[in-house]
């Protein structure tokens, strides 16, 4: 720090991570300096209501959180469409626009960048489309008013988000998924199907085990795609869902350790350096209610994080202790509810599960080590008993096995 006590902190990305840290911050620290990065136009907007903002049955206003406005009455430094090109963790500063920013302490919350399709017609094509920015909705839609057909490719949440668009939008839908089924990283068979009846009941066609090998272009517009096993699909419309690639070449020589999967800090959200912190997607984080390391892309998760963050930026001593929960419909007939870890992140785990196929109800419970550590539940009306669940899970008290079958039908 320098002399004044005045503090200074910097924030790299405003989405939910970074605007909450920022509003926590200057709720406790009227005092403080709080500089707000982000690379889009537009302050925070609810990234969860981009799907129903897709299906046009949520207005845009209604996706807006803050305004410009909103940052000046809490002086919060906002720069929009700034892009910090390097953080100098030895000197305290990062940089934008040519400028220099001191911090005393600092968040990066960058957050990741779709992956593209990397296949020949893919490259810069105008109906080829990303799902994760407010652009990006706009964007699609506007495609949608005038498309007969439309293709969403990949397998997971936000493949399945576009395909529902698409086939509430009354559009002949096609989901293309690489492998077996459909969000085979979380779900097993017997879920997935019931993801499947789902979609199908929306009148969406499922092409499973198909990958994309080209596309065709007149113009710049893609007119068609082929998989490798030859099938060919025409349409006006395709977005793809393929995953994330962390934002962290910002960090070059800076210092600050990453790993595969983002930027890695501790149960305080603290990198290796001093100071510095990461929240939100970036964060490739320890978990000290699971007792493992894994990175987590969730609305409150973000939230979550924004306000550990902040009180350990003010030089507290607060570790991250919720459980992560994910939340959503799948189509018209399906729900899902993720709650805690799931195999995808262990693959020691033990689960216990219970199919209802005439309510089209699922459930499976996850355990590592006689403890409950996370689940899934599916089924319209089949959430009693989540925030149990939950609960148990933040206790870390063992169960005996002889329990486990029974734990599927709590409700409290």
């Amino acid at each position: 720090m320098t002399g004044s006590d005045v503090r200074r902190y910097v924030i790299i990305g405003n989405g939910f991570a970074g605007t909450t840290c920022a509003e926590q911050l200057r709720k406790h620290d009227p005092a403080c300096e709080v500089t707000l990065f982000g690379d889009e136009p537009y302050p925070l907007y609810n990234r969860i209501s981009l799907p129903p903002m897709l299906r046009k049955q949520l207005p845009e206003a209604k996706v807006m959180i803050r305004d410009v406005a909103w940052h000046e009455q809490h002086r919060i430094a906002l720069k929009l469409r700034t892009s910090v090109v390097r953080v100098n963790t030895e000197e305290e500063v990062v940089e934008a626009d040519g400028t220099s920013y001191p911090y005393d302490a600092l968040l990066i919350a960058t957050g990741g960048r779709p992956n593209r399709c990397d296949v020949p017609g893919a490259c810069d094509a105008a109906n080829l489309f990303a799902f994760q920015y407010l652009d990006d909705t706009r964007a699609i839609s506007e495609y949608l008013e005038h498309s007969n057909v439309a293709v969403s490719i990949g397998g997971s949440f936000i493949a399945y988000e576009l395909a529902e668009a698409f086939a509430v939008r009354n559009v002949e839908t096609h989901w293309l998924i690489r492998g077996p089924r459909a969000l085979h990283r979380i779900l097993d068979e017997a879920a997935s199907e019931l993801v499947a009846d789902a979609a199908r009941e929306q009148n969406v066609h499922l092409h499973f085990g198909e990958e994309v090998d080209s596309f065709t272009r007149s113009n710049g517009v893609v007119t068609k795609l082929r998989t490798k096993k030859g099938l060919e699909i025409a349409g006006e419309c395709f977005a793809a869902g393929l995953g994330l690639t962390m934002n962290t070449e910002l960090l070059a020589g800076s210092g600050i350790e990453i790993s595969k999967n983002g930027i890695l800090c501790d149960d305080h959200l603290e990198t290796n350096v001093p100071g510095v912190f990461a929240a939100g997607d970036v964060a490739d984080f320890f978990d000290p209610i699971l007792e493992i390391r894994y990175r987590m892309g969730t609305w409150n998760n973000a939230g979550a994080h924004g306000k550990v963050a902040a009180i350990n930026m003010m030089g507290g001593s607060e570790k991250y202790h919720d459980v992560p929960e994910y939340s959503s419909l799948l189509f018209k007939g399906q729900t899902i509810t993720q709650f805690g870890l799931s195999p995808e992140l262990r693959s020691d785990l033990e689960t216990v599960r219970r199919i209802d196929g005439e309510k089209k109800w699922y459930r499976s419970l996850y355990y590592w080590q006689d403890r409950l550590v996370g689940g899934i539940m599916m089924g319209k009306g089949n959430r009693a008993g989540k925030r149990k669940y939950v609960e148990a899970i933040k206790s870390k008290q063992p169960f005996p096995k002889s329990e486990w079958e029974s734990m599927l039908d709590w409700t409290a």
